[in-house]
Order: C-alpha cells, then structure tokens, then sequence
C-alpha cells in the first residue's frame, strides 16, 4: 500500500464514536447524552474513515476509539477489527462499567491493544461522586478486571482536580495494585462540563507544578508507566527534575512514547461524532468535516494545523521560553480562558529568564 508521506506524521487519532453515555461525569468534556445525537457517523461512514486512516498515515498510528461511551455503540467492535485488519493500533477508552466477560473476549478478538479505564478516585466516595453514579467505580473495576483477563493490556485514565488531587498518591497505589501497564494523568481543560467546575475544580497553578513534579518523582520509582496528559510542561519539568536528580530521561514507544508537550495538530487530532476534525478533543476549533473533505486533506491543508506547528507563533511567555519546542503549552487551555489558541498556557509559573 501506497503510505503517505508528511512532515508531520499522525501518531495518534482519537475518535468519539458516539456522545452517548450511561454515566454523568461532572469535568466531561463532551456533554454526554444517553441518547444518540443527529448526525452521528454510521457504520459505513466509519468503516471509510478507518479506511482512509489507514491508507494516508504513514506512522502507524494509534486510534483510540472514546465518547462518551464506545461500549454503546453496536459495531464498535465491527470498526476495530476493521483497523485491525488494516494494520491501525487500537485503543479503547471507556468508564469500565459496561464491560462484561461478552464484551471484554469481543475487545480481544477484535485486536484491541490496550484498554483504558477511567477511575477518578483510589475509592468509590470519591470516583462515584465525581462519575455521578453511585456504584461506577466497583463496576470500573470489575471492568477493568474482565479485560485483563482476557490478557488485554490495560491502563488507568483519571483527571486531576481539587476533588481529588489529594488522593493521587492512593491511586497510584491502587493501580500497581490491579496491574495496570500505565496510569494516565489528565490535567482539567475547562470544556465541556470542565467550564461549569473550572472555577471550583481547576488546581492552582502552584499544585499544578507540584503534581507534575510528584509524577516525575514517582515514575522513576513505581513499575507502571506514568504519563502526563494535557499538561505539556511536564516536558519542561522532566528536563529540569531529571538534570537536578542525575537520571536519564524517560523514554518509551507508542503509548508511552515520550516526545513532546502539546501535540495537538501536529501529531495528533481529534474526530468528533459528527466527523468534525480538532486539533485535539479540547480545542474546539474545527479544521473540517471527514463527510466532505478527506481527513489527508484536512491534516496537510489546515490553516489551523499550520499555525499551531509553528512555535514562532506563540504569544505571551510562551513565545520567548527556551522551553517552547518541547512544551509549547496548552493549546486548549490558552484558548478556553483568552479566546485564543496561541496565547501563553495561563496554568503554567514558570517564568523564562529574559534573553
């Protein structure tokens, strides 16, 4: 097969197959509705992206098939088999609570890599309140469990807020505990249901750093995978904690790959239900529709994608740190509280030195 060559290859493609979802999760940024809504992309409309997907990318790239819930969705499973076949890795975000011994054997049949549950706390007070459920978090659980034995990979997603920043270092324990190959940090973006809490759930910037700091210690003692997501001065902090501790930094491959911070549009981008194409599920900024322009297109053409692959664009500190190429700040944040997706990351303290 003919690859297609970019100076920015596609290393990860996440899909929200469908808005719909059985739980209520008070930072989603998606809004989820237990009811399909208008305009969704059918069966065949989702077989031809993957198959255009597979035949454009050139990098091998990751997709990883989130919502709302996937599991809602009847031929969710159809699909992954589909980029299976292609050759695409796939990946599967879900809350775990629709995973039963059925689902998760169709998961490994159908070529699913690796599986991500999300769990918002150590404990079922904390993640069932924040999941607006009550008993999600023993059904995550049992979820993720099923999956593992299937002897599917399995990582845990959470989103760190006020609600339950506390608790990190429990979970981390927890998911050594049940085996997980990773834990993924997600830091707020206020989108979504993320705008009506950001006032109150968003971390200061000063937990913000330590959090990241706390992460980078631990990865170099725990023997899971730790990943920071949406939190691109991570890539900042690793370099100045890795240089004070006389470590090597961390490196890794496909889902752990370690490359840089905000890659959204120029390694990464985001499918809506819709076909809608972002630059990543938290910069609602639209690029185009896959229903009428090839996403190859989309990814070579966009005036979006340009202007955020070129790091002499950004503003404010952003602009002039040394640490720019590696960070670059968060995209999405800069642009849910300036109105623009080039203005500095307003969570991050570090000040670049002045040249």
């Amino acid at each position: 097969m003919q690859q297609h060559q970019t100076r920015y290859p596609l290393r990860l493609v996440f899909w929200e197959t469908t808005a719909r979802c059985n739980l209520n999760c008070i930072h989603c940024r998606a809004s989820a509705t237990p009811e399909a809504l208008p305009g969704e992309l059918t069966t065949e409309e989702a077989l031809a992206f993957v198959r255009s997907l597979a035949s454009f990318a050139g990098s091998n790239p990751i997709l990883i098939l989130s919502g709302g819930e996937p599991l809602y969705r009847a031929d969710i499973f159809e699909i992954a088999a589909e980029a299976t076949r292609l050759g695409l890795r796939v990946a599967l975000a879900t809350n775990g609570t629709l995973v039963d011994d059925a689902v998760a054997e169709k998961a490994r049949a159908a070529g699913i890599v690796r599986a991500a549950v999300s769990l918002d706390g150590p404990d079922a007070a904390i993640h069932d309140s924040f999941r607006g459920r009550d008993g999600s978090f023993e059904l995550a659980v049992a979820g993720l469990k099923r999956l593992q034995a299937t002897g599917l990979e399995t990582q845990i997603n959470t989103t760190v807020t006020r609600h339950n920043v506390d608790a990190l270092p429990r979970l981390l324990e927890l998911a050594i505990e049940l085996g997980v190959k990773a834990l993924h940090v997600f830091l707020l973006v206020p989108v979504g249901c993320g705008v009506e809490i950001s006032d109150e759930q968003m971390i200061p910037p000063e937990r913000y750093e330590a959090v990241l700091e706390w992460l980078f210690d631990e990865s170099q003692r725990v023997p899971i995978e730790l990943k920071a997501t949406c939190a691109p001065h991570y890539f900042r902090i690793m370099r100045q904690r890795a240089k004070a501790l006389g470590v090597e930094l961390p490196r890794g491959h496909g889902m752990s790959a370690v490359t840089k911070g905000c890659l959204a549009g120029q390694h990464v981008c985001f499918i809506s239900y819709s076909g809608e194409v972002y630059p990543c599920g938290y910069l609602p900024v639209s690029s185009g529709n896959i229903r009428t322009t090839p996403l190859e297109q989309i990814w070579d053409t966009s005036a979006v994608f340009a202007r955020l692959r070129d790091p002499d664009l950004l503003q404010g500190k952003c602009g002039v740190c040394g640490f720019r190429i590696v960070c670059g700040g968060c995209r999405a944040r800069a642009y849910a509280l300036e109105g623009n997706y080039l203005a500095e990351e307003p969570f991050c303290i570090y000040e670049p030195p002045p040249k």
